[in-house]
């Protein structure tokens, strides 16, 4: 197993699968994050059972399903509310249960506590300001009122997002996010009674997901296409646009309208995507998740992704002699993989807008079951 001092930078996801999955093994692990402590980006997510495994190898598995939703199934309704498709999903032997919705605050809450019980140590409001590195380490001096003393490391990896400052210092501008055409609205609702699994309906150019995260929550996202993004939107005006979205849809999805305005939690964000086309580490830094794979949301498999990227960061750092070694495994066990995911979202997307291009269909004469099939094997 390789040792050492391992800086991570961005406390989302990825990067509390990291420090949690690194400190459970003897580590010494510093986590900076930019953002307070109490700014979680998102609203929900779905766990596939991917990352449930993941969860499970960390050891949170339990507490995120007592905060969520276990369940799994999709069911396609029509405008009027009328029920086209339900597909119900098999439950892994190796699980309990076939997938699992969850507020993204109660993830990161669990993650945090996992992080801080595995002896990492977390910095929030404080972020990288220079990186110098060598053959034997990674100096690093930060900027932030909280911030560690400035130091060596022996390895930086880069969980910070689609922005990531670890790529550019990487790769410079070569990778950075391209605008799919598409945009996402999303809120945090009271769960209807109607709502026991993740349900999608179609009206016109939006496409309505629903997600039920807890007995009490759930999850509303809107996809639509757009010319450009847009800049500057209150919650209230997110909201009010939502509504707007939701006119040509009928039965209990069109009662959303009634609930919507006034949630604070209401979001919107332009789709982007990010895809490194080389190996995401030079010496002794690396990037993941999102800052070398961001994707759309039509697989439910971005956080996943994410988090798979850590854990088998550990997996390859416990396996290897040297630290070359352990990056280059573990870069090419998890391209081939997240390129899968992000190539079939992206697909999915322009399908259902009758935008597909012959690459597209290409891709997608594999059926989506085939390819939830190969995400069930051991990442």
């Amino acid at each position: 197993m390789i040792t050492g001092r391992v800086l991570i930078q961005g406390g989302g996801i990825g990067g509390l699968v990291a420090a949690t999955a690194l400190a459970q093994r003897g580590i010494e692990v510093d986590v900076v994050e930019h953002r307070p402590a109490d700014s979680v980006l998102g609203v929900g997510l779905i766990q596939p059972p991917n990352a449930l495994r993941v969860m499970a190898e960390i050891g949170v598995l339990d507490e995120c399903l007592a905060a969520g939703y276990p369940g799994g199934g999709i069911r396609v309704i029509g405008p009027d509310g009328t029920v086209l498709a339900d597909a119900p999903a098999r439950v892994p032997e190796d699980l309990p249960v076939a997938g699992s919705g969850l507020q993204r605050r109660e993830l990161c809450r669990i993650l945090l506590e996992a992080a801080v019980k595995a002896g990492a140590r977390l910095y929030h409001g404080v972020t990288t300001a220079a990186i110098a590195d060598s053959t034997d380490g990674v100096t690093v001096t930060f900027s932030g009122e909280s911030a560690p003393a400035d130091g060596r490391y022996d390895l930086l990896a880069g969980f910070d997002g689609i922005r990531s400052a670890v790529r550019r210092h990487l790769f410079g501008e070569r990778y950075e996010p391209r605008f799919t055409g598409f945009s996402v609205w999303r809120v945090s609702l009271p769960r209807p009674a109607e709502l026991d699994r993740t349900v999608f309906a179609f009206a016109g150019p939006v496409k309505a997901t629903l997600i039920p995260l807890s007995a009490n929550d759930c999850y509303l996202a809107l996809v639509a296409p757009e010319a450009s993004p847009q800049h500057g939107l209150s919650a209230p005006g997110i909201a009010g646009q939502m509504v707007a979205m939701l006119a040509p849809f009928g039965g209990w999805i069109g009662a959303l309208r009634e609930v919507i305005p006034g949630q604070d939690s209401a979001a919107y964000g332009p789709i982007e995507e990010v895809t490194v086309a080389e190996p995401w580490a030079r010496g002794r830094i690396l990037a993941g998740g999102d800052a070398t794979h961001a994707t759309s949301p039509h697989m439910a498999q971005g956080a996943a992704m994410a988090a798979e990227d850590a854990i088998v960061l550990a997996h390859e750092l416990d396996r290897a002699q040297r630290l070359d070694q352990a990056l280059t495994a573990w870069y090419q066990r998890r391209a081939p993989r997240a390129g899968l995911v992000q190539s079939y979202s992206t697909a999915l997307m322009r399908q259902e807008q009758g935008e597909p291009t012959e690459a597209d269909l290409r891709l997608l004469e594999l059926p989506l079951p085939a390819v939830q099939a190969r995400l069930a094997q051991p990442y």
